[in-house]
């Protein structure tokens, strides 16, 4: 057994891994502190995830991938602390998180839509005062004072993102479009994108916890639907709208 702890969203996780790889995915949220809680990997996880994953590329008609035993750990780790979360007020969220003079912006949609490549033009049009917190997985923390996002070693094939934490400004659904648009939308109309981009856990008690947080950050985030067309115009057209 491989043994490190790392702090993610403010909480200490021991992971205690078959395989060295994960830590090394790991690095940048080392942390010499007791742990909160602590994960450990046995060979059926990484059975379970090789399933999983098979199942899917099958479900899209895909050869299936030869993901090795060490990748698979990786993404077990990450399942049994997005599992364990909720009891600490917080989820992972699918879904691009960038900040611009500290505040943070979460863009989510549908795969295949442009998060990253949106993401991308806000780094172009802002420079230095835009920051990647997280490409792929942020954890979204709620509190009576708002919600916070959280960098995590899951950013995704790019690797963007760093460990920080940034007060959370507006959640913004993004389509394509033509035209460069956006437009403030309420609960009703975010809540199932939002519930469809959360972790879901397997535990009914957990999700339970995790359908009141969505709750809480539909009520208390600003929620945003933007039409864009992938031209520069598109990051400055979304900041206006949001930034308040």
């Amino acid at each position: 057994m491989f043994t490190n702890n790392y702090k993610m969203a403010d909480k200490v996780i021991e992971v205690n891994s078959i395989y060295e790889k994960v830590h090394h995915y790991c690095r940048e949220y080392l942390m010499d502190e007791p742990a909160d809680f602590s994960v450990t990997i046995a060979q059926e996880d990484i059975a379970f995830e090789k399933r999983k994953s098979d199942s899917e590329y099958a479900f899209e008609s895909l050869p299936l991938p030869d993901f090795t035993e060490d990748m698979l750990e990786e993404t077990a780790v990450y399942r049994k602390i997005a599992e364990k979360m909720p009891e600490y007020d917080t989820f992972v969220f699918h879904g691009s998180v960038i900040a611009v003079d500290g505040q943070g912006f979460l863009f989510t949609a549908k795969s295949g839509t442009g998060k990253s490549t949106h993401t991308r033009l806000w780094r172009e049009y802002f420079g230095e005062r835009a920051v990647m917190v997280n490409d792929d997985k942020p954890m979204l923390r709620i509190t009576d004072r708002g919600v916070t996002a959280y960098g995590t070693p899951y950013n995704g094939k790019h690797g963007l993102g760093c460990n920080i934490s940034v007060p959370l400004k507006a959640v913004c659904i993004l389509t394509r479009g033509e035209k460069n648009s956006i437009v403030r939308i309420g609960k009703s109309e975010a809540y199932a994108m939002l519930l469809q981009q959360v972790y879901r856990p397997q535990d009914p008690l957990k999700m339970a916890k995790t359908i009141k947080l969505v709750d809480r950050l539909a009520e208390n985030t600003e929620l945003y639907r933007l039409a864009c067309n992938m031209d520069i115009e598109a990051a400055q057209v979304a900041y206006n709208g949001m930034k308040g």
